[in-house]
């Protein structure tokens, strides 16, 4: 007796309509977060290389603010990258725990592809950089900068190019991005912790877990949560832990499913508030402040004549591309899944060359790594911003050799014949769609009827108007 054949499991196939709705919500909102990144990045170069404006650059990112008797008196840039992130990651946490427990990762089958994939998204890199930075004789301190993939400046390029992604490719690159931005989180705290302060750790883990208790006694209100927010976010930067973790464990904690009687779980509710804040402000004024890095003909080649830098550069640009598709063509192969049938490898790698793309991550783990070293933090930096652009243009020019074939399957994402709201191609199972269609066809079927019967009828009217036609008598002379 021979055993029932299976069904090869289809990778990157089309999601089901919820996600996908989901998706295309999530990623409007980071593509206007990213064009707005953009902006503040190419601000922030100019106002640190325009010889009128640098002084005043460095006077606002170095003045200092806050009280100091808490332990809070910190620069602009530093309110930047450890206040303003906590919201980012904060967010990044709520996405996490939707993907755990709504989306592709809530399936140990489905979230192995996306979970392999950013693994090895994050070791290749690494393993670049540091064969690089040892090979020149460099600092291997720097491994964890290229790891990173920042999702609202690749969604930024897609807009810009314009290309039409598909669906099931964009929630790919999502999914990469926030498994990403889960290890860069423990990369963080498990690598960039030296010191530790434990009555703060201790008093930041109690406001958690009254933050917890708050939370699951169905308590409301802003002004209980944004307090104690503050004061677990100034406990946990005390605590010499790095203070964005903070944001990821209260945004782990807010609840991801609806119960009877709500519209939308107090995650969706919270995340459609904050998310602006974080896209349209938080993160801008990161890069405003972090961005801003001296540039010139000698100090882009100095970029790729130095270990450290070099290494970013090829970490995020061939490392991540490497990584990604490796990590997904091995786990089809292992796991006997099939490629969807719309797509292709080359698709895969494009947007694997589209993750390249470090920017806030990768800028804050930067300034991590070599703190205390001015100079070289600005040169990585500017490193983050050549591998960057480097990616991103690699990956424009991948996605536009296959733009065509993206836009008729966009096209048929998006058709919908019966104007129901609902694309026709999540009807297919659905007799009532076949009904509705039907009925189109048939009214389609009478109304060209009816023009061809006209139009007959106009002509046999004009045939029978004709002097001398067939019927007519003569009345001229024989």
């Amino acid at each position: 007796m021979t055993a029932p054949r299976t069904t090869p499991r289809k990778v990157l196939g089309r999601l089901s309509l919820p996600e996908r709705t989901f998706v295309a919500n999530a990623l409007r909102t980071e593509t206007v977060g990213g064009t707005l990144l953009l902006l503040a990045a190419v601000a922030a170069l100019l106002w640190a290389n325009i010889p009128a404006l640098r002084g005043s650059y460095t006077s606002v990112g170095h003045f200092h603010l806050g009280p100091g008797a808490l332990g809070l008196h910190l620069s602009v840039a530093h309110w930047a990258a450890d206040g303003l992130l906590a919201v980012f990651f904060f967010v990044a946490g709520i996405e996490l725990k939707r993907e755990l427990v709504a989306g592709d990762l809530r399936d140990p089958r489905a979230a192995v592809l996306p979970v392999v994939a950013a693994l090895c998204g994050m070791a290749v890199p690494a393993l670049v950089y540091t064969l690089t930075a040892l090979a020149g004789h460099g600092s291997p301190q720097g491994w964890a900068v290229p790891t990173a993939t920042d999702i609202a400046f690749a969604l930024a390029v897609l807009a810009v190019i314009g290309t039409s992604l598909p669906s099931a490719l964009r929630a790919f690159l999502l999914t990469l991005a926030v498994v990403d931005d889960l290890f860069a989180i423990l990369i963080i705290a498990v690598f960039f912790t030296d010191r530790l302060n434990f009555a703060a750790l201790g008093g930041a883990a109690a406001g958690l877990a009254v933050f917890w208790l708050l939370l699951r006694k169905g308590v409301r209100g802003w002004y209980v949560y944004v307090p104690l927010a503050l004061v677990v976010w100034a406990l946990m930067y005390n605590s010499g832990v790095h203070a964005t973790i903070a944001g990821v464990a209260m945004g782990l904690m807010l609840r991801c499913t609806p119960r009877e009687g709500e519209r939308h779980s107090p995650a969706e509710h919270v995340e459609h508030l904050v998310r602006p804040l974080s896209a349209g402000l938080a993160v801008p004024l990161f890069a405003l402040f972090s961005a801003g890095v001296p540039i010139s003909g000698r100090a882009l080649g100095d970029v790729f004549a130095r270990p450290e830098t070099l290494g970013v550069v090829l970490g995020l640009v061939v490392g991540k591309a490497v990584g990604i598709f490796g990590g997904t063509w091995l786990t089809a192969r292992f796991t006997r899944a099939q490629l969807s049938t719309e797509l292709a490898w080359a698709d895969v790698f494009a947007v694997a060359s589209l993750s390249g793309i470090g920017f806030t991550v990768s800028l804050l783990i930067g300034e991590l790594a070599f703190e205390g070293d001015a100079v070289l933090t600005d040169e990585v930096k500017a490193a983050v911003l050549t591998g960057s652009l480097i990616a991103a243009v690699c990956a424009t020019v991948l996605l536009k050799l296959r733009n065509a074939r993206y836009r008729g399957l966009c096209e048929d994402e998006e058709r919908d014949e019966d104007l129901d709201g609902i694309p026709d191609v999540y009807e297919q199972d659905d007799p009532a769609y076949h009904l509705r269609m039907a009925a189109i066809h048939e009214r389609k079927a009478a109304e060209h009827r009816r023009l061809a019967a006209e139009r007959a009828a106009e002509a046999r009217h004009g045939l029978a108007e004709v002097p001398g036609g067939a019927g007519e008598e003569s009345d001229g002379p024989a």
